[in-house]
């Protein structure tokens, strides 16, 4: 959802949840549910626009969330059905979504590691470093770059 959150953080996410940020955007101001952690995520433009979609779904607006309910096995088999529409040969679960947004989306775009312990709501930035261990591009241009300096 290009946000990082968990299942169970974005099940949870209801209109107070999205406030002005110090720019003037639109971020989530949540608290995590596993850790009790504060987050605050600026709104990436894919992510609002998903938002603004379901925000009015009649589920979300009986629920007073920001999202109908739906279980998170029922949320993974759905993301199974599009990966085998799409020729994805992968497990595809809601917690890659979290996986894929440190790695992919934050890390291999040049975010800091401190930033994205902070998205992710990390306690310790080890726990972070797990997700940064599985990009060798990021540690090859950090090398090319240190190699230019000398």
């Amino acid at each position: 959802m290009y946000t990082g959150l968990s299942y169970g953080d974005v099940m949870r996410l209801t209109s107070d949840n999205v406030c002005l940020g110090i720019d003037k955007k639109q971020w989530i101001y949540s608290e995590r549910e596993k850790t009790s952690i504060p987050v605050k995520i600026p709104i990436l433009s894919k992510a609002l626009n998903i938002i603004e979609k379901y925000q009015t779904h009649p589920n979300s607006i009986n629920k007073k969330t920001l999202f109908p309910t739906i279980s998170n096995q029922k949320l993974n088999s759905y993301l199974k059905e599009i990966a085998d529409v799409c020729g994805i040969n992968k497990n595809l679960t809601f917690h890659i979504e979290r996986h894929t947004f440190a790695t992919t989306v934050t890390l291999n775009n040049g975010v800091p590691i401190e930033t994205v312990s902070k998205l992710l709501g990390h306690s310790k930035i080890t726990t972070t470093q797990i997700y940064a261990k599985v990009i060798e591009r990021k540690v090859s241009e950090d090398m090319q770059r240190l190699e230019r300096r000398f």
